[in-house]
């Protein structure tokens, strides 16, 4: 449908749509649980995997071939960091913290992205890449601690978001190598079926330890989170990391923090405060620094 975007063009579409996931997850949680939220939203979003597919593969076979045993085996690290991970640990921080110190957090995505291509890809960085790199994980923890009351107190969400950054880092980069094998669309298709058994029983135990009880807005932003967060997003995303470089590409995820706490502030009606904004800005200085380093060496 929008053939005239390069990779850039589809990964700052990607990154639009996942700007609204935080703030969303924020307004879920305040009627649905956050082990639903994190399991539903894959169940869905598998639903939709699996007629995608199946329609594709009727239509035109060749454009979706069945993943490899080793495929299979790297499609799970996709369905862990992006598809079970980063939505579960999110939605059970966000129960607790407001949705813009979550961003802030969150902000250390790009570099740490960075960072998993680097080793994915066997790279040797200049060792600026890694001091910038230690310098945004620091920035990022110090705001955490410093919003929780004072210097090394990390709560158990704060805790949560790290991780879910981590695993997030993980699944975005091993699924942009993917996505040029099996195609970007195809490549969070196959994450969520791989993951679909496990996201149906988590689903089904959320329904019965803490049945949903939320108003329609809440339900609406959980459907953004399915449809949008959870599958449409990844078919730019992947895509814009497919057609790369993904140097490059990866920069675009400098702007969802700010996107982040922009719609924090305009429709949850969270006071910004300076602490938030300098915290944000420190994170992304040094996750911008991190990955223009790696990108100057790769030119060089």
């Amino acid at each position: 449908m929008l053939p005239g975007l390069g990779g850039l063009g589809w990964g700052l579409l990607g990154i639009v749509a996942f700007s609204f996931t935080l703030p969303f997850t924020r307004v879920a949680v305040g009627g649905l649980s956050p082990l639903f939220i994190g399991c539903g939203r894959a169940v869905v979003a598998a639903a939709l995997a699996v007629l995608a597919l199946s329609i594709a593969r009727r239509r035109r076979p060749s454009t979706v071939p069945v993943p490899s045993a080793a495929q299979w085996a790297r499609l799970a690290i996709v369905a862990a960091g992006v598809v079970i991970g980063f939505p579960l640990l999110t939605s059970f921080a966000l129960a607790s913290v407001p949705a813009g110190h979550a961003v802030v957090v969150i902000g250390l995505l790009p570099a740490a992205t960075a960072v998993m291509a680097v080793l994915r890809g066997r790279e040797r960085p200049p060792r600026s890449f890694w001091v910038f790199a230690g310098l945004g994980a620091v920035a990022a923890m110090a705001f955490a601690s410093l919003q929780n009351g004072g210097l090394g107190e990390l709560h158990e969400a704060d805790l949560l978001l790290l991780l879910a950054v981590l695993l997030c880092a993980l699944g975005y980069a091993e699924g942009g190598l993917l996505a040029r094998e099996l195609g970007a669309w195809q490549t969070v298709s196959w994450a969520l079926v791989l993951a679909s058994p496990l996201m149906v029983a988590g689903t089904i135990a959320a329904i019965a330890l803490q049945p949903p009880h939320a108003t329609p807005v809440e339900w609406a932003a959980f459907a953004y989170l399915a449809v949008v967060s959870m599958f449409l997003g990844f078919f730019a995303w992947y895509r814009g990391l497919a057609i790369g470089p993904i140097a490059r590409v990866s920069q675009v995820q400098l702007i969802q923090p700010v996107l982040g706490i922009l719609w924090a502030a305009l429709l949850l009606h969270e006071q910004i405060g300076a602490a938030t904004l300098l915290g944000g800005l420190a994170v992304i200085a040094c996750a911008a620094l991190a990955v223009r380093t790696r990108l100057n060496r790769e030119d060089a």
